[in-house]
């Protein structure tokens, strides 16, 4: 119950603070791509030396399906964790909906992803190769031979990083529970190209998994 709650509490502060800078921080000045990039980052660094210590701040399905195949959670843990992070990004959406509804905001702009000027197998190798990044990276620096006091930073850099080229292309996914929760909300092309964020950042996460394991030895033992 205590992973199940630090789950969903971090990915409501990386859905919230992440999309809602996208949303309400788009149009301020010195905001742009470096301040979203930098509002998803923090989150998972603010994350990361908080809930981490409880739940290991998965925060993201894509993340939990390869701590699984490098046998770093159970079946039973596994599905808890994503049921967790889902509920706790549609929270995080539901707020911000609430917070532009108060503001007198439209609210077709929840921080969705799109294919933008891509192709499907554009977007899908977009989201795949981004995420097989972040997530390699966060399976070695959490593993046997990986630096822990400094993870967190580690992670949350590159979460940055990955936003700055992924923010022009797709809006950046990396995390099916990211993607759902706007489009949940917002509906139309949002929902119809959903698929695709779920699928390629599980896919990118399950290669990132094996390439860990057996290049890296980042498997738990």
């Amino acid at each position: 119950m205590r992973k199940a709650i630090a789950e969903f509490i971090g990915t409501f502060v990386l859905v919230l603070f992440g999309t809602g800078t996208a949303v309400l921080g788009g149009g301020i000045e010195g905001i742009g791509t470096p301040g979203i990039a930098l509002a998803f980052g923090l989150s998972i660094v603010a994350m990361a030396y908080s809930i981490g210590t409880i739940s290991g701040c998965h925060i993201n399905p894509a993340v939990s399906i390869a701590m699984f195949i490098n046998k770093r959670l159970s079946v039973k843990e596994l599905v808890i964790y994503i049921v967790a992070q889902i509920l706790g990004a549609i929270v995080a959406t539901l707020t911000l909906h609430t917070f532009l509804i108060s503001s007198d905001l439209a609210t077709t702009n929840l921080g969705q992803n799109g294919f933008g000027n891509l192709t499907a197998s554009g977007a899908f190798l977009v989201e795949a190769i981004l995420t097989f990044v972040f997530v390699l990276v966060i399976l070695i620096v959490t593993g046997k031979k990986g630096n822990a006091p400094f993870a967190g930073l580690v992670i949350g850099l590159t979460l940055v990083l990955i936003h700055l080229l992924g923010i022009p292309l797709t809006g950046t996914s990396v995390n099916p529970a990211r993607s759902i929760a706007p489009a949940i909300f917002v509906g139309g092309e949002a929902l119809t190209q959903l698929w695709l964020f779920i699928v390629a950042p599980i896919v990118g996460g399950i290669l990132a998994a094996i390439v860990s394991k057996f290049a890296f030895n980042s498997e738990e033992n």
